[in-house]
């Protein structure tokens, strides 16, 4: 392993705990004026986050055409699944026996009950339709159903389970609704070398929550992308471990890189390993259509957004962990910082803020969002989102 940016030679991808190249760049541009920013002030109509045409165009186009990420790959091991409604499609993801991963719809293809009913993860062998007993294997193949002297000539090979591409990378498992292969390398770019630096892929998840946003989905996705509101919003949590608006950042295709610098920042220009400059530059990822990433110094959040209507998104917050706890003092560590980013932070600063925005929003007391020039983040992802809703009209 290398803090110098180096590569896995086995695998050629960077080694976990090295400090990638965009990593080092970014946290060299903390403090220096930013010529990619806007040096004007910019707007964003209100309609963008009230308009259900928009809205359904966003999921038609966005969510449906591009990967999208359905939980951590910790979360499940061999032989293990779990339901997934969250996209509107009713979806099972599973992991066979042989640690493949597969995305099945969620439906018995004898009378289209719905196979999988439990929540959570579940340790099987078989997926069993609670109606009729059809019977599939973890990749979906019909593997057997009683009584098929009553389906004369069956062909089962006909009634497998209807499957979505699938595809791990960057320490999550990501599907496409429209069903078009993808390579979810290509799609993340050089962003999924941040990943693999982060250690994503080996990391353990300590803890999860759900949490539903009474706001349009954009709303907390732009949170993520400035650092303006940290001193402000965050005054009573997080504030006192960041300078105020030291920020820089950069693209990989249509995704956001940040790195917000803590206090001590100046010291990044020294930092030999990713452990020394994560204590004191915070990177995240604004991945599109709705995954953000967070790597505060020893965790990783991350959370995945799934907008239901206008005015609701469903949130996932997972904490990431390299390894797991020793003990008991371990354990109280990472509970105390699941609390203070998920329910301090999360919870209760930015996803509170977002449903007062929408709410201030609904009540047409302002036209357009007014933003300064930090906050071009904000503009920048708006002005992404109406490309790619544009490329597709």
């Amino acid at each position: 392993m290398s803090g110098n940016g180096e590569r896995d030679e086995d695998s050629g991808r960077i080694a976990a705990g090295a400090i990638t190249p965009a990593m080092r760049r970014l946290a060299s541009q903390l403090g220096l004026p930013d010529d990619s920013s806007s040096s004007q002030i910019q707007q964003v109509s209100a309609d963008v986050y009230l308009s259900t045409r928009r809205f359904a165009a966003e999921r038609e186009v966005l969510f449906a055409k591009l990967p999208v990420p359905l939980l951590p790959s910790a979360c499940l091991n061999p032989g293990q699944s779990t339901v997934h409604d969250h996209y509107g499609v009713p979806l099972v993801v599973t992991r066979d026996r042989d640690g493949a991963a597969h995305v099945l719809m969620n439906v018995c293809q004898h009378r289209g009950t719905r196979l999988v009913e439990a929540s959570g993860v579940q340790t099987v062998s078989r997926l069993v339709c609670p109606y009729h007993s059809w019977t599939y294997a973890l990749n979906g193949t019909l593997k057997g159903l009683p009584r098929p002297d009553t389906f004369p000539e069956l062909d089962k090979g006909q009634f497998n389970l209807r499957s979505f591409p699938v595809d791990e990378g960057g320490g999550m498992i990501w599907t496409r609704l429209d069903r078009q292969a993808f390579d979810i390398s290509e799609s993340l770019g050089d962003i999924a070398a941040d990943f693999d630096a982060l250690g994503l892929g080996q990391a353990s998840v300590f803890n999860r929550n759900t949490h539903t946003v009474k706001a349009n989905w954009k709303l907390i996705m732009d949170a993520f992308l400035e650092s303006y509101h940290v001193q402000r919003l965050h005054g009573k949590t997080i504030a006192p471990f960041f300078e105020d608006s030291i920020t820089a950042s950069d693209r990989a295709g249509i995704h956001f890189r940040s790195a917000v610098a803590r206090q001590g920042y100046a010291e990044s220009v020294n930092a030999r390993t990713l452990d020394e400059l994560r204590n004191v530059v915070t990177f995240s990822y604004s991945v599109l259509p709705g995954m953000v990433v967070v790597a505060s110094p020893d965790y990783v959040n991350v959370m995945l957004l799934y907008p239901q209507n206008t005015d609701c998104t469903i949130v996932e917050d997972y904490m990431l962990i390299s390894g797991v706890p020793q003990d008991d003092e371990e354990i109280a560590h990472w509970e105390e910082s699941f609390a203070l980013l998920d329910g301090g932070v999360f919870a209760a600063e930015d996803f509170r803020a977002a449903e007062l925005g929408h709410q201030g929003l609904m009540s047409g007391g302002i036209e357009h969002l007014t933003l300064g020039t930090a906050e071009d983040g904000v503009a920048q992802l708006h002005k992404t989102l109406a490309s790619l809703l544009a490329l597709n009209e």
